[in-house]
């Protein structure tokens, strides 16, 4: 098939580099973001589907706008039978769902109709949940709620961070969305509604979000952090500063209670205070220095007695 594939951070690019040394499917063009500012001095940097795009010469489309009149006209013009979707970053209306004659098939990170939006895999990790997934489905107008054509399972592990989990899926699902491509060329798979319930919501997560709250139970500050590492990145203030801050280790055994924020300095390491246990920090970054060990950091931060996070 003619397909035009769509997406714009890291975590496509396993599924375009499948696409474009499959013997069976033509990658006409990549739809892509337009390029963002990057890098400390904020200059437009290329999305990574762009730029796999441009080292394979392959042509690009970056609308600003992709709903436009102008910019469906442009699409139809390049003729595709499918348009693959991997976390392409904008709404696609009713104009351009209906150009290819095999729809948009769009690979989800998750279990359908589980977590629909933005965030799947940061909230799978911070709700708990033992597995997981990727879907492949049909779009249609509404949020993450069309048929789907095939599904992947996943363990999460218990050290998962978002990018851990993110990155194993971003394999597994690139083979199921080839997949779930051969089985519409041939004529021989057909989407199945998602049922009415189960379903979930998984919204993006803001800087603001990331923030720690240490007043919740020491598993659910611990499960937080690592949803959201690397990014936006959990973060905390102590004193006036802003630090960032690993993945954490829930300490059942810790040497003593401390209170929710309460800081505790031992030779075996840093803990923070929860609403239960306290946990054990693995390392700091203050702002504008490099990560460190905890232990390090506390000696150099030379911490004021009853020093608090929060």
């Amino acid at each position: 098939m003619r397909v035009v594939f769509a997406g714009t951070p890291e975590p496509a690019l396993p599924s375009l580099r499948r696409l474009l040394e499959s013997s069976r499917h033509d990658v006409v063009a990549v739809l892509t973001r337009p390029d963002a500012a990057a890098g400390r001095r904020g200059r437009p940097a290329p999305s990574p589907v762009a730029q796999v795009a441009l080292d394979n010469g392959i042509p690009l489309l970056r609308p600003a706008r992709p709903n436009t009149a102008e910019f469906v006209a442009e699409l139809a013009e390049v003729a595709p039978d499918c348009c693959a979707v991997v976390a392409y970053g904008a709404l696609l209306g009713d104009g351009l769902l209906a150009v290819p004659a095999n729809g948009w098939v769009n690979l989800h990170f998750s279990l359908l109709p589980a977590w629909r939006g933005a965030a799947p895999v940061q909230a799978a990790i911070a709700a708990g949940d033992s597995v997981t997934g990727a879907t492949t489905f049909q779009i249609e107008p509404s949020l993450d709620s069309g048929p789907v054509y095939g599904v992947v399972t996943e363990t999460i592990r218990p050290t998962d961070t978002a990018g851990d989990l993110l990155g194993r899926l971003s394999v597994s699902g690139a083979a199921l969305l080839e997949s779930t491509l051969d089985g519409i060329a041939d004529g021989m798979l057909t989407a199945v509604p998602q049922p009415s319930d189960g379903v979930t919501v998984a919204p993006k997560i803001s800087v603001d979000e990331a923030r720690i709250r240490w007043d919740l139970p020491a598993h659910v500050v611990e499960r937080r952090i690592r949803a959201v590492t690397p990014h936006p990145g959990a973060w905390t203030m102590i004193g006036d500063l802003r630090y960032k801050l690993a993945p954490v280790t829930v300490d059942t055994d810790a040497p003593e209670a401390l209170e929710p924020g309460e800081i505790g300095v031992t030779r075996d390491g840093v803990r923070v205070g929860t609403g239960s246990a306290p946990v054990l920090l693995s390392r700091v970054q203050p702002p504008g220095k490099k990560a460190m060990i905890a232990a390090d950091w506390a000696r150099g931060a030379r911490l004021a007695d009853g020093e608090r996070a929060r």
